[in-house]
């Protein structure tokens, strides 16, 4: 069989959590699989080997796509002309799109549906297109891969999707994660924080990751503790909420938020080993990766409720209301004053760990695109 694999979001050097997850599976697939043949295809050259193999081929076919107009170009017209040059067997759309026009079979991974519950958060464009395409790439796939039963529902009540068309394959945390000992611990927070105490929050800087909400929360544990605790703070900041960069500036503890940026995966697993708590108030996640990597590196979770994140966390973690920010803060100075809380939410953690592993992610991955070409 050969399988078509769109790799165009997962060509640089920082995919995200879920690009991570994507590149580890893939990873694993093609290499338990030497009988079938995979393709990766990319929109533009890449600067690194992206999964090497005697059976995998990587194939760039321009122009770039960086934009909804190209995207329905280089998936409607380009696409299918390279799955019949290539004979594929299956094209597997990793991003939440396919094509409309491909006869060849197709597998849908769906992560991301945040446009519906918060479409002000969206450039115009953006919110059009998957307003106006999504249902089409529901209705055109053969199967749809999501990471939740929370994710699953949404697309079977909103899209009228039937069920059994359906998977659910969780997503775990990527394996470089890992608890640090103390040595390791207070050698980072003494190059980052001076050797303070620190909550973390990670991810991108975009609207739906609650940010603002965030700081009021931070504001209201720094004034009620008189304590000397540091917000960390990494993700991409480039092109991010603008209006969260423009209220850090003037904030009135902007001394005790440390920036971090955008970080090597080294530098953020030393980074998440070390915090007291993760605190992840997202407004929406289809899989809450950056809770599981917590977890693995004996963190505490303090997360939205609600959502897909409870589903995959469980008992292991405290839950807030996203939009109440004094919730968030109850919940922060409830795990600073509680050592005891800590320890129970790590150990819970550590078993909510072993629930959702690589392998047994992968096995279920590959059964699902199996299953697509009957």
């Amino acid at each position: 069989m050969t399988i078509a694999v769109d790799t165009r979001f997962l060509m640089d050097d920082h995919p995200g959590g879920f690009g991570s997850y994507l590149y580890e599976s893939f990873y694993h697939i093609t290499k338990d699989h030497p009988e079938h043949r995979f393709i990766f295809l990319f929109d533009r050259p890449y600067e690194k080997s992206f999964i090497e193999g005697e059976n995998i081929s990587q194939v760039i076919a321009g122009p770039s796509a960086h934009h909804p107009l190209l995207w329905q170009f280089w998936y409607n017209i380009k696409l299918p002309g390279i799955l019949k040059k290539h004979k594929a067997d299956l094209f597997i759309g990793t991003d939440g799109v396919c094509s409309l026009s491909a006869k060849t079979p197709q597998c849908l991974l769906v992560n991301d549906l945040s446009f519906l519950q918060h479409p002000a958060f969206f450039k115009r464009s953006l919110l059009l297109f998957y307003k106006r395409y999504t249902p089409r790439f529901l209705k055109k796939a053969n199967r749809i891969i999501t990471a939740s039963e929370f994710s699953r529902n949404i697309i079977m009540t909103h899209y009228k999707t039937a069920g059994d068309k359906i998977a659910i394959v969780p997503s775990v945390a990527r394996e470089m994660f890992h608890p640090l000992n103390e040595k390791q611990k207070s050698e980072l927070k003494n190059q980052m924080t001076n050797g303070i105490e620190y909550f973390l929050c990670t991810g991108p800087v975009h609207p739906h990751k609650n940010l603002m909400d965030l700081l009021k929360a931070f504001s209201i544990f720094k004034k009620r503790q008189a304590s000397n605790w540091k917000l960390v703070l990494t993700g991409d900041f480039a092109g991010g909420n603008k209006q969260f960069i423009k209220s850090l500036e003037t904030y009135k503890y902007r001394e005790d938020v440390i920036v971090a940026g955008s970080v090597r995966e080294k530098e953020l697993v030393n980074i998440m080993g070390s915090a007291y708590a993760l605190v992840y108030p997202s407004l929406w996640e289809g899989s809450g990766l950056a809770i599981l990597e917590a977890m693995r590196s004996d963190v505490p979770v303090i997360a939205s409720g609600g959502s897909a994140m409870q589903e995959m966390a469980g008992e292991a973690a405290l839950y807030v209301d996203p939009a109440d920010h004094a919730d968030i803060a109850e919940k922060m100075m409830r795990l600073y004053k509680d050592e005891s809380l800590r320890n129970q939410l790590v150990e819970k953690g550590r078993n909510v760990c072993r629930q959702y592993n690589l392998e047994q992610s992968t096995a279920l991955l590959w059964q699902a695109i199996v299953k697509t070409v009957g």
